[in-house]
C-alpha cells in the first residue's frame, strides 16, 4: 500500500501513521518501533506520540523523565499539545510561574486548552491583565491563521 512506500522511503508522516495504527490494533512494540523512527528522523508529532506511549507504558516502561523530554523535543518543535502539557508539569511540580510561561507560549500555539489553565491563574492573581489579555490576542491570531475555505468545507462535511 502506498503508506508503506512512504515507510519504506523514510517518510516520518508515514511512520507515524503506521506506528499510530498498530498501537490502535494493541501492537505496542511495532507502534513503539515506527514512531520512535520517525522521531529520530525529527518528527514532532512523533516526539509527542513517544511521550505518550512512555506515560502509558505502550511498549516501554513507564519513564517520566522520558515523557518529560519528547514534550520538550516536540515543544521545541512547536507542538501546543506537548507545550500545554509542560506547563501541567510545571505546575504538578509546585513551578506554576515555568507553567505560566509554557501555558503562555501554547496559547500564542493556538492551543484552546491552554486558555482555561491561564484563566484559573488570572483569577488567582498569577497572570497579570496584560499578560493574560494578550495571550488571548495571540491565541485568536493563532487561531485565525488556520482558517481557509478549504478547512471550513472540510468541517461542514464532517457534520453530515
Amino acid at each position: 500500500n502506498n503508506v508503506m512506500k512512504r515507510v519504506k522511503a523514510n517518510d516520518p508522516v508515514a511512520m507515524v501513521q503506521i506506528g499510530l495504527r498498530r498501537n490502535e490494533a494493541g501492537d505496542y512494540d511495532d507502534a513503539f518501533r515506527y514512531v520512535s523512527k520517525a522521531a529520530e528522523l525529527g518528527d514532532v508529532g512523533a516526539h509527542y506520540q513517544l511521550a505518550i506511549f512512555y506515560r502509558k507504558g505502550h511498549g516501554v516502561e513507564k519513564d517520566v523523565k522520558k515523557v518529560v523530554y519528547h514534550w520538550e523535543q516536540a515543544a521545541i518543535g512547536g507542538h501546543p499539545r506537548a507545550r500545554y502539557n509542560l506547563g501541567c508539569e510545571e505546575k504538578n511540580n509546585g513551578r506554576i510561574d515555568r507553567a505560566m510561561k509554557h501555558w503562555i507560549i501554547a496559547a500564542t500555539l493556538g492551543c484552546d486548552d491552554t486558555l482555561d489553565a491561564l484563566k484559573v491563574c488570572f483569577r488567582g492573581g498569577l497572570v497579570t491583565k496584560e499578560d493574560f489579555a494578550a495571550a488571548l490576542r495571540a491565541h485568536q491570531t493563532a487561531v485565525e491563521a488556520t482558517k481557509s475555505p478549504q478547512r471550513e468545507a472540510a468541517e461542514e462535511a464532517r457534520k453530515v
